[in-house]
């Protein structure tokens, strides 16, 4: 399952024959090319969700082998970076008990200017501790390889020059068995 899925690529790339792949963003019409896709190739194992991470639908509950979000912008990374509670809550919720959900980001000088956290080497342990009141536990959390860049298929990626003028970083946490009330 991506969240904050964008443009749908990364959702599309990875439906396999055998694989049901969810994406879910918030601006619908940004999914509009991989709709388009779905109904043209008639593939029944994609799914687009209009919805945003903050408010995920109960339906998507502990569906997720793995939980992905690419280069987050605006309300989504804030929620990725500041551990809020409906953001954190809710990528556990969708995720299955010990699936991961691994996230790659960067930050911009204009996000910078709204005083979000600089990702760094030490503002690990501090989503350590706020991430597991939520059922997750950090397995990760460095600089992102190009390699890893490129696996998102991030078109917002490449606008940003992640990875080359622009530090990217990943986080990978891993879902408890059970979740806190």
């Amino acid at each position: 399952m991506d969240v904050g899925a964008g443009d749908g690529r990364y959702a599309l790339a990875a439906a396999g024959p055998d694989t049901l792949a969810i994406a879910v963003d918030a601006h619908g019409p940004a999914m509009a090319p991989a709709w388009r896709r779905v109904q043209r190739q008639r593939l029944d194992n994609v799914l687009l969700v209009v919805a945003r991470a903050e408010e995920l639908p109960s339906e998507l509950d502990g569906m997720a082998d793995a939980v992905t979000v690419h280069f987050p912008w605006g309300s989504l990374l804030r929620g990725v970076l500041e551990v809020e509670a409906e953001v954190a809550h809710g990528l556990a919720r969708i995720a299955k008990p010990g699936a991961c959900v691994t996230a790659v980001l960067s930050v911009t000088d204009h996000e910078r200017s709204l005083a979000l956290p600089v990702p760094d080497e030490r503002l690990g342990p501090v989503l350590a501790e706020r991430y597991a009141a939520h059922g997750l536990t950090l397995a990760e959390w460095r600089p992102a390889t190009r390699d890893e860049i490129e696996a998102t298929r991030s078109s917002w990626a490449s606008r940003l020059g992640a990875g080359r003028r622009r530090p990217a970083w990943r986080l990978r946490l891993v879902r408890d068995g059970t979740l806190p009330e």
